[in-house]
C-alpha cells in the first residue's frame, strides 16, 4: 500500500551508559516526530546502548534481547497508538550463543512487518562486531507496510552496492540505514572530511543507481566505553532522493529529529528518464558471486 506523499523521520541522538534512559529518550523523540506528521521513524544502529563493539568484552552480551523483548514491545505499542511505522535497531539474542545485529520493522498497526539481520559484519579497529554478531541469514528484503515498501540495511552494509541493488529489486522504495559510524579522534584532522564525504557519496550513489530514496540514521557524540580515545560519531544523518539529491541533512554534533518529505512519484520519473534497471545486462553478471577473478 502506498500513501503519497509521506514524511519520514530519522532519530539522531547521543547515547549514555544507561540503556533504559537511551530507550526512553529515543521514544520521546519518536513521539515528537509523530506529532510533527511523520509516517515512518527510524532509530540509529544499536540506539539502546553506547557502541560497545569498541572492545571484545563478554559483559556486553547482557544488552542483548529477543525480538519479542521489551524494547520492540514498547515500539509496537507506540506504532499502534500513533499509526506510524517504526524501524527499531536491536542487539538480538536469537538463541543461547547466537546473536545478531538486527532491525525490526513494526507496521502502523503494531504488528511486526519483518526483520533484517545485518549481513556484512566488520572487524576493524574499535569496530569489533564479529565478536558479537553472526552474519544475517535472511537475505535482503523489502517489507510491505502501511506507508509503502521499505528496505533496511545496517551500517557496514551501506558500502556494498550489491546489498542496495538486491533490496531495491524486491520493490523497496526507501532503503533505511540505521548507522553507528564515526571518526577515530586521532585521525579526524587528516582524514575526517574525506571519510564523511565517502560515506555520503556511496549512499547517494545507491539512490541514483537504483532510483530509490535512501535514509541514513547515524548517532552523535564521543563514546569511550573501552577507554582510550574512543569514537567520535559524526551524525550528519541524511535523506537522498532517487536523483541522489540531499533532501534533508542533520547536524554533525546535535541531537535532532530529521524529517523529510517523500514523493514516490519521483521514483517513476527518475527511472523512466534514467532506465538503469531496464538496461541491466543480467546475462553477463554470473561472475559477480566470485570472490576474485584471476584473468590471465
Amino acid at each position: 500500500m502506498n500513501i503519497n506523499p509521506i514524511k519520514i523521520a530519522l532519530i539522531q541522538t547521543s547515547c549514555s551508559e544507561d540503556k533504559d534512559l537511551n530507550i526512553k529518550k529515543t521514544l520521546m523523540f519518536a513521539k515528537e516526530a509523530a506529532k510533527n506528521g511523520a509516517n515512518i521513524i527510524c532509530t540509529q544502529e544499536l540506539f539502546a546502548t553506547q557502541y560497545f563493539c569498541q572492545s571484545e568484552d563478554y559483559k556486553y552480551f547482557q544488552f542483548a534481547e529477543e525480538i519479542d523483548g521489551p524494547t520492540v514491545r514498547q515500539y509496537q505499542t507506540f506504532s499502534k497508538q500513533n499509526k506510524i511505522v517504526s524501524i527499531i535497531s536491536i542487539f538480538e539474542k536469537r538463541a543461547r550463543g547466537l546473536y545478531h545485529n538486527t532491525a525490526v520493522v513494526v507496521d502502523a498497526d503494531g504488528t511486526i512487518a519483518g526483520i533484517y539481520r545485518k549481513m556484512h559484519i566488520p572487524d576493524d579497529p574499535l569496530f569489533y562486531e564479529k565478536f558479537y554478531f553472526i552474519p544475517g541469514d535472511l537475505g535482503y528484503k523489502s517489507h510491505n507496510t502501511k506507508y509503502g515498501k521499505i528496505g533496511v540495511l545496517i551500517c557496514w552494509d551501506q558500502w556494498y552496492p550489491e546489498a542496495a541493488r538486491l533490496t531495491a529489486l524486491q520493490g523497496a522504495d526507501i532503503i533505511f540505514y540505521p548507522t553507528a559510524i564515526g571518526w577515530h579522534p586521532s585521525e579526524k584532522s587528516q582524514f575526517g572530511n574525506d571519510q564523511t564525504s565517502a560515506w555520503e557519496t556511496i549512499q547517494r550513489s545507491h539512490s541514483i543507481a537504483n532510483g530509490c530514496f535512501v535514509a541514513s540514521c547515524n548517532r552523535i557524540g564521543l563514546e569511550t566505553p573501552a577507554g582510550g580515545n574512543g569514537i567520535e560519531f559524526w551524525g550528519q544523518s541524511f535523506v537522498s532522493d532517487p536523483f541522489g539529491r540531499i533532501l534533508a541533512k542533520a547536524s554533525p554534533d546535535k541531537e535532532q529529529i530529521l524529517i523529510a518529505d517523500i514523493d514516490f512519484n519521483l521514483i517513476d520519473q527518475t527511472r523512466t528518464n534514467w532506465p538503469f534497471l531496464r538496461d541491466r545486462r543480467i546475462d553477463s553478471y554470473e561472475k559477480i558471486t566470485s570472490r576474485w577473478l584471476d584473468f590471465k
